[in-house]
C-alpha cells in the first residue's frame, strides 16, 4: 500500500544499459539496492532520469517488472505512463500496474496543441479507467504545457490525481499548489513533490511533501539527509547539505555543447558517476543520445571527489 500522502526522497531511478543498448538487470538490480540502502523513501521509474522516452515497449515492461520484484513491497514504486494521447497512456497504464507498479505518472498530452479543459479530461479519463493513483507530472520542457495550480488544484479537489511532479521550475507556481493544497478543506492526502535537485530544502519549508532528484541517484544518502535535517527542523545543514550537493550537480555540465544536448550531458554524467563508484557495468546512454569522452568522464569523477564520494 502506497502512503498518502507520499514522503521523502523518490529518486527518478536510472536505467542501466549494456553496451548493446538492452536493459542491464543486474546493474538495475545493484542500483535500487544501492537506493534503499541509502534510505530512500520510493522510487520512480519510467521518468525522464529513465530515459523512458528513448525505450522500447517491452523495455519499458521489463524496467517495472525488474524493479518491482526485486522491491517486493518494501518501498512504494511509481512510474511513468508517459505518451502523447490518452489511448497512448492508458495502454502503458495497463502495462505498468500489471508490471506491479503501485501508482502512475502522468504528462499532458503533447505533440499536438491541447486546450486546459482537454488536458483535465485528459487526467479524468486516466483517472477513471486506472487501477492505480495518477500523479500529474509538471514538465513543460519536454510536453511544452505548463500545467496551472488551478487545473491541478481542480483536479486534486476532485480526487482525480494523487499527487503532483513539479518539474516546471516554476518554484513560484509549486508555491502557489502547495499553499492551497495545505489550506484548503477539500483537497486531502495530496503528495507534492519537486522534482528539482537544487531546491529541495526551499520546496521542504514551503511544505512540499519529498523531492524526486535525479541527483539521488548518485548520491542518495545526501538527499535523504536533506529531507531529514528539514523534517527536524534544522534548517541550516539542511542548506550546508543541500549546497554540497548543488555543487555535485555541477557534473551536468561536463559535456561539450557543441557536440550535444543537455539531456545527453546530465543523463550521461549521471551513469558515469554510478559507473565510477562500481554500482553499474556500463554508463551507456539510450541512442541518439552522444556518449561523454573519456574526458568528459574524468571530470565527473572529479565532481565525486570533491563531493566525498570517491
Amino acid at each position: 500500500m502506497m502512503p498518502t500522502p507520499l514522503s521523502g526522497v523518490v529518486p527518478p531511478v536510472c536505467t542501466p544499459l549494456t553496451p548493446d543498448r538492452e536493459v542491464d538487470i543486474p546493474s538495475l538490480v545493484r542500483l535500487v539496492d544501492h537506493l534503499v540502502n541509502g534510505g530512500v523513501h520510493g522510487l520512480f521509474v519510467l521518468g525522464s532520469t529513465s530515459e523512458a522516452a528513448y525505450l522500447t515497449d517491452a523495455q519499458r515492461r521489463l524496467v517495472v517488472e525488474t524493479v518491482t520484484s526485486h522491491v517486493s513491497g518494501r518501498l512504494p514504486v511509481l512510474a511513468g505512463a508517459i505518451d502523447m494521447t490518452t489511448p497512448r497512456v492508458l495502454d502503458h497504464v495497463r502495462e505498468v500496474t500489471a508490471a506491479g507498479a503501485d501508482a502512475v505518472v502522468v504528462t499532458a498530452p503533447f505533440y499536438t496543441r491541447t486546450h486546459p479543459a482537454e488536458i483535465a479530461r485528459h487526467y479524468r479519463v486516466i483517472a477513471a479507467h486506472s487501477p492505480a493513483p495518477v500523479f500529474a507530472y509538471d514538465l513543460p520542457s519536454s510536453v511544452h504545457t505548463k500545467l496551472s495550480p488551478d487545473l491541478v488544484l481542480e483536479l486534486a479537489a476532485d480526487r482525480v490525481l494523487a499527487g503532483l511532479k513539479d518539474s516546471s521550475g516554476d518554484l513560484g507556481a509549486f508555491r502557489a499548489v502547495v499553499t492551497a493544497a495545505r489550506t484548503r478543506p477539500d483537497i486531502t492526502r495530496f503528495t507534492l513533490l519537486t522534482g528539482s535537485e537544487l531546491v529541495v530544502d526551499s520546496a521542504l519549508a514551503l511544505g512540499a511533501d519529498g523531492a524526486v532528484p535525479g541527483l539521488a541517484n548518485v548520491d542518495p544518502v545526501g538527499y535523504v539527509r536533506v529531507y531529514d535535517l528539514c523534517a527536524a527542523g534544522d534548517w541550516e545543514r539542511a542548506r550546508a547539505e543541500q549546497e554540497r550537493l548543488c555543487a555535485l550537480f555541477g557534473m551536468v555540465g561536463v559535456g561539450d555543447p557543441a557536440r550535444m544536448g543537455g539531456s545527453s550531458s546530465a543523463l550521461g554524467a549521471f551513469k558515469a558517476a554510478l559507473y565510477l563508484r562500481g554500482i553499474i557495468d556500463c554508463p551507456a546512454t539510450a541512442e541518439p543520445q552522444v556518449p561523454l569522452s573519456e574526458g568528459e568522464a574524468e571530470r565527473v569523477g572529479k565532481y565525486l571527489a570533491g563531493a566525498g564520494l570517491l
